[in-house]
């Protein structure tokens, strides 16, 4: 029957091992690929994904190369749990071997939670600076604010992703319609001189007298891209003008709609908490006579409104701050402002590496004591 193949093709230890020399080509070709594309983009084109494509120098197409990471470890999650199903009985001796198999499966679907849920940002805070929100170093976000209630501001943001793929973007909160004219992933904005043949990068804000130079995408890990975008803001039919967004723009550029005033900006994403961290002070130690770190420290302020619970902590190295799902390090300091700058790591499924390796600890020796029980028996016996 075809259900029978298909149960023997998915639980022989040939697909095991097929599975397992894949795991290694693909890690060995994208340690190869980050001399070129760098950390970042091999990790999404290579282990972040189904298909490793290749595209031609010059070309548009893409053509399937490698399986991606997500295919090679879903197929081995698949592999294992057919296989141990079909072979292995419920029995006292075969303990060991079902904890094993169930650690190695919980490691992999550990690892496949982490890469979709887990993510990082950086915290920068000045002392006596107080913020309730982190932000990332890879990705943007257009943010659109209305700003008209001098209490709060309603705010909408466009992801990166978004403006990356969509041209013409609604949203029920705001009175008009985005339009992308450009997306540069990397860029360099400069002041147009008067002279210029040039056109201007937008006709309103900051834009209307910068012109937008695009630059090679960054492929080493000490460095990132500064994406810049020109959307046009369309109300009623009636354009607004076009608008340049970019790290580059420091001021703020806003306009009108009706009777609500608003403010746009393109920034790095944020993560928001329903809790704020102040930094209280920071302290930055040096060896003797020398500019090397020794010690750097931050005594922060946690405040969460809707319980509120209100404490000092002090982050240092070694010493990190775990609270309500984030993980935070002192990563670095701000020596010109005297600042700190935290990592904040939010992984839900941190535990799974460690519970998966006590599982196949405990498995492996259940399975060989029971081993070594048995033959030490038979010995006597003989």
């Amino acid at each position: 029957m075809l259900l029978d193949r298909l149960i023997s093709f998915f639980a022989s230890l040939r697909l095991t091992v097929a599975l397992l020399v894949l795991g290694f080509v693909l890690v060995f070709t994208g340690t190869l690929a980050q001399v070129d594309r760098g950390l970042y983009e091999v990790q999404n084109q290579f282990f972040r994904s189904f298909i490793v494509w290749w595209t031609p120098h010059g070309s548009s197409w893409r053509i399937p190369c490698l399986p991606g990471g997500y295919l090679v470890g879903g197929m081995l999650v698949v592999n294992l749990v057919i296989a141990h199903f079909r072979r292995f009985t419920l029995e006292l001796n075969k303990a060991g071997l079902w904890l094993t198999h169930f650690g190695l499966i919980t490691l992999i679907t550990g690892q496949l939670l982490t890469d979709m849920l887990a993510h990082e940002s950086m915290l920068h805070l000045r002392e006596g600076e107080s913020r309730n929100y982190s932000e990332g170093e890879r990705e943007v976000e257009l943010a659109l604010i209305n700003q008209t209630d001098s209490k709060v501001d309603e705010v909408v943001v466009i992801p990166q992703r978004i403006l990356m793929q969509e041209k013409l973007i609604t949203h029920p909160a705001l009175p008009f319609t985005v339009k992308v004219r450009d997306y540069f992933v990397n860029s360099k904005v400069t002041e147009r001189a008067a002279n210029s043949v040039e056109p201007p990068a937008a006709t309103q804000g900051a834009g209307a007298q910068a012109v937008v130079e695009e630059r090679p995408k960054v492929t080493d890990t000490e460095h990132r891209d500064i994406p810049s975008v020109v959307v046009e803001l369309v109300a009623s039919g009636k354009s607004l003008g076009s608008w340049l967004g970019s790290e580059f723009v420091e001021h703020e550029q806003t306009f009108t709609v009706g009777k609500d005033s608003w403010r746009l900006a393109l920034r790095p994403r944020r993560f928001y908490k329903n809790f704020s961290v102040q930094l209280k002070k920071f302290d930055h130690d040096v060896y003797p006579g020398t500019d090397m770190p020794k010690n750097f420290a931050s005594r922060v302020l946690v405040q969460r409104p809707d319980t509120g619970e209100s404490r000092e902590v002090l982050i240092k190295m070694n010493n990190p701050l775990r609270y309500a799902g984030d993980t935070f390090y002192q990563a670095s300091f701000d020596p010109d402002d005297h600042g700190s700058v935290l990592q904040v790591v939010h992984n839900p499924s941190w535990l799974t590496p460690y519970f998966s390796c006590i599982l196949v600890g405990i498995g492996l020796l259940w399975h060989f004591s029971v081993h070594l029980l048995g033959f030490t028996l038979k010995r006597k016996a003989a």
